[in-house]
């Protein structure tokens, strides 16, 4: 029962509520609709700031005004008695229409203002279109969920280079639709005649000649070459891989030199003196050869206006190549750059060279490394790659009190930057330090009776250290063999009919090391196998002599020059580079024996004792 009458009670109120907004609302609008119809200004009504009296007062002005004018009053309002508030405001409410209020208007006051016009255009819409004809890619089935996120990516590279290669596809037919306009002789000569053209030319062709060289096209796969393999493999013979020569840079120039790239084995670089029979060429020629590519064209070319006696790769900078000359002037070449002519060079002066130039050796390591040149005139130079124009140090080689060394070979044994072997005009040989208490000509080695071509020092290193053997090439037909430790030559290879020109140890066998003469054999010889006779005498041009010989940093390869600008490549066998363990120790017994045999044909050589090495 309570709660039937408090529902009963909040109704009525609720009732009571709304009729009271009913009526709130039903003032608001009346209140409206007398704002509007009201004559007076719209500031007044708004401002609301009149008070109670001002409006009597202004209630009390109509009604008079209007008893003035009007002719014959009513009694009612003649009649104070009778007039009462309500016929006063009856009245007002009569007369106030025709009332006229006159309010002063505002005077206007115009202003001159500067237009300024600003066009904004109108916002780019930019549409994207995500049709592309592209193959359908294979994508899972919604079934079979991707659990492993590299499928994932996998997916989303396969759609992105799709995509990728439609634009690509679409740009070519584009450019492939628009026509195009034929050069004019004088544009095309312009263009041609552009440095970037040229060096565009030269690379591309360079590659072009590489893909053509890289595979024989001729190869015959019917013949077995199973036979020949195995013959050079058991050292039977040398295969000749590779032969060099340029018609125009070589052909009639003898090869003064040649070195094997230790950064890139496959680069061969040559140098070659001067041409009779061509004044207006260079004197001077450099040749890099890629033994990769039976390819007929060098790799690069260098030149210069004297003969280049010397060349050899920078040991810690494969781009820049060094070379002696005739005149006494080193030269300095960059493959980096798209000159011939040498980048850098040495000054002709009395500080650095005045004769030719046969020997360069880059001494040192990483971040600290020298040139070391000598000539014959007996000077000895030391140079920083960075600046040629003088050298650091300066060094005169003389023997005693006798006149200066005719220095025609150089040699530093294995890691030594300090002491060297020379080999001279007057068939001795040499050993002296650039620096030191003792820094000069030291001991003297004689033994041949012809100038030394060349010299080389023991390089492979193994068990038993050889460093302090070296051999010796003279123009007396022979090839000795010497120990630093004694004064006499410790063997003769005398099975040469003509002048010997050049001989190197072989850089991984102890034992091995090759020889050229001027009939153009090629001779390799194992001191553990026989010393009477080489190993191997190889023919290789029965008409020109063979200047220069140099095995690659594998021993793999022996290459060798001849007098007519030819370089030529063989390959050796495998007894050759790979030797057995026990080839340190049989030539310890082999050098011990032919030191015993020295001295019991020579007693005055001295004693027949053990000798060490």
């Amino acid at each position: 029962m309570d709660r039937k009458t408090e529902l009963e009670r909040k109704k009525q109120k609720l009732e009571e509520m709304r009729k009271r907004r009913e009526r709130e609302r039903q003032d608001r609008d009346t209140l409206k609709k007398r704002q509007t119809t009201s004559p007076e200004p719209s500031g007044a009504a708004a401002s609301g700031g009149a008070s109670a009296r001002d409006v009597e007062g202004l209630v009390d002005q109509l009604i008079g005004g209007a008893e003035a004018r009007s002719p014959s009053p009513t009694p009612a309002a003649t009649s104070p008695a009778i007039a009462s508030p309500a016929h006063a405001e009856a009245a007002a409410a009569s007369a106030a229409p025709e009332v006229t209020i006159t309010t002063p208007k505002r005077a206007v006051t115009l202003t001159r203002t500067v237009v300024t016009q600003t066009i904004i255009p109108p916002k780019e819409l930019v549409t994207y279109s995500k049709e592309v004809q592209t193959d359908p890619l294979e994508l899972p089935d919604a079934d079979e969920a991707l659990t492993d996120p590299s499928d994932v990516i996998e997916v989303q590279t396969s759609t992105t280079e799709a995509c990728q290669t439609t634009a690509e596809e679409e740009e070519a037919e584009s450019q492939q639709a628009q026509p195009m306009r034929e050069l004019s002789e004088d544009e095309r000569q312009h263009i041609i005649g552009t440095q970037d053209f040229g060096r565009f030319f030269q690379h591309a062709s360079k590659l072009m000649q590489r893909a053509l060289c890289e595979t024989d096209v001729a190869v015959d796969y019917r013949e077995d070459d199973d036979a020949g393999k195995n013959e050079v493999a058991a050292g039977a013979k040398v295969k000749l891989t590779r032969q060099f020569s340029d018609d125009k840079w070589s052909r009639r120039r003898a090869v003064s030199c040649l070195d094997w790239s230790h950064q890139h084995p496959e680069l061969l670089v040559a140098s070659y003196n001067n041409n009779d029979e061509a004044p207006q060429d260079p004197d001077g020629v450099v040749l890099l050869w890629n033994t990769r590519f039976n390819s007929p064209t060098p790799e690069y070319i260098f030149h210069c206006q004297s003969a280049v006696m010397s060349t050899t790769f920078t040991k810690f900078s494969p781009h820049l190549v060094l070379g002696g000359c005739y005149s006494g002037q080193i030269a300095l070449w960059d493959i980096r750059s798209n000159k011939r002519t040498p980048v850098q060079r040495t000054p002709l002066s009395a500080q650095a060279h005045t004769h030719p130039v046969y020997c360069l050796s880059i001494v040192g390591t990483q971040n600290a490394h020298n040139l070391i040149s000598v000539s014959t005139d007996g000077k000895m130079c030391s140079w920083s790659l960075d600046m040629l124009s003088q050298p650091q140090d300066t060094q005169e080689l003389q023997h005693r009190t006798a006149k200066s060394v005719a220095v025609t070979s150089l040699a530093f044994p294995l890691g030594e930057v300090n002491n060297f072997m020379v080999g001279s005009e007057d068939g001795s040989v040499y050993s002296g330090c650039r620096h030191g208490s003792k820094a000069g000509i030291g001991d003297i080695f004689e033994g041949h009776t012809g100038p030394v071509t060349s010299l080389s020092s023991h390089t492979a290193s193994g068990q038993v250290d050889f460093s302090n053997l070296f051999l010796t090439s003279s123009f007396d037909w022979t090839v000795k063999l010497w120990s630093q430790k004694h004064q006499q030559a410790l063997y003769s290879f005398e099975t040469s009919s003509d002048y010997v020109l050049d001989v190197q140890w072989s850089p991984v066998h102890p034992a091995v090391f090759a020889s050229v003469d001027g009939v153009g054999h090629l001779d390799l010889w194992n001191v553990n196998t026989d010393t009477e006779v080489p190993v191997l005498s190889e023919p290789v041009d029965a008409v020109s002599a063979l200047n220069r010989v140099r095995w690659s940093a594998s021993g793999q390869q022996v290459a060798c020059g001849n007098a007519d600008g030819t370089v030529f490549v063989y390959d050796v066998g495998e007894h050759f580079y790979q030797p057995r363990t026990d080839e340190w120790s049989r030539l310890k017994g082999t050098l011990q024996d032919l030191q015993m045999a020295e001295s019991s044909s020579n007693p005055a050589s001295g004693s027949a004792g053990p000798a060490h090495y």
